[in-house]
């Protein structure tokens, strides 16, 4: 049984660098040309520094300060790492490591999977966002849109990496997130494009069941509701006509529901998208339309 808990915010203080395939590509380079530095990023893209180059080395650290803890990476390593694109690597102790966690919860090992712009999560070897022609931050950002600009409370069914709880704390006043599993929260917490989840002030992160934290919410406590769950075969609870009607009974009369599906155009995706919208109709929202561009679907209403 899980025993929610509201996890603590405390915002991630320091994160050890952080290598990729391309800014281990781009080091490689700057040791072959015999350069001084390497400008690369150690946080996966969020920004670049500049990384000494000796001896050989990559040198990460404040060499300026003469930082005693200055970690040496030498060129094999980091081709090892250029021979990896699927993967996000961190520097702890001199040595070079893949960012996974194996999760209790599952048996599965979750993983940080580098893209063009914020990692994605690789969740036993498949992606938990859309990567094929977008990114996981256009992926988020077109959800939220789904929801028309939304205000006052929001809920996210499903917390994972954190990014639409963020993308939703820019206009919301306070967003609730659920998480099932602790190794989701922990990979987030390893990952700079997350320390949002953790340092805004208006995002609430719940760890546990989210069907049962539904249930425990009072009639119309939000006004938005971004519902993105594990697939069918995983979570079909969180398919169900009864869940459903428990989002239905916690949205106010105005809110409006985004549920992501996955690909329209597919066989599979069609079928699973007819038969949630027929769900949600029985469940009590008075329309429902799909959001094509968002990969799901659009409720809102109250019949």
């Amino acid at each position: 049984m899980t025993v929610a808990s509201d996890c603590s915010v405390e915002p991630v203080s320091e994160y050890p660098p952080l290598l990729t395939s391309a800014s281990a590509r781009e080091t490689c380079a700057a040791i072959d040309a015999g350069a001084a530095v390497a400008n690369i990023s150690v946080d996966l893209g969020r920004s670049r520094i500049a990384v000494a180059i000796a001896d050989g080395k990559a040198w990460f650290g404040d060499v300026a300060a003469g930082d005693s803890a200055l970690q040496a990476v030498d060129r094999a390593t980091l081709q090892k790492v250029v021979g990896q694109p699927n993967k996000c690597f961190e520097i702890v102790g001199g040595k070079v490591r893949p960012v996974s966690v194996f999760s209790e919860a599952t048996g599965w090992v979750r993983s940080l999977m580098p893209t063009a712009d914020a990692p994605t999560t690789l969740v036993a070897g498949f992606p938990m966002h859309r990567i094929q022609g977008t990114t996981p931050l256009a992926d988020t950002a077109a959800k939220v849109r789904a929801l028309r600009r939304p205000r006052g409370r929001a809920l996210d069914t499903a917390t994972g990496l954190g990014y639409s709880a963020i993308e939703l704390a820019k206009t919301c006043t306070q967003v609730v997130t659920v998480e099932l599993d602790p190794a989701a929260i922990e990979l987030a917490r390893r990952n700079p494009w997350s320390e949002m989840l953790f340092a805004a002030d208006n995002i609430r992160l719940i760890v546990g069941d989210v069907a049962g934290e539904v249930a425990g919410f009072d009639d119309a406590s939000f006004d938005a509701i971004l519902h993105d769950p594990p697939t069918m075969q995983l979570a079909g609870e969180l398919y169900s006509q009864a869940f459903y009607a428990q989002l239905r009974r916690v949205l106010t009369a105005k809110g409006r529901l985004f549920h992501y599906i996955g690909d329209p155009t597919s066989v599979a995706g069609a079928r699973l998208t007819a038969g949630a919208m027929r769900r949600l109709q029985d469940a009590g929202f008075q329309t429902v339309h799909r959001a094509k561009q968002a990969f799901g679907v659009v409720a809102f209403g109250k019949r």
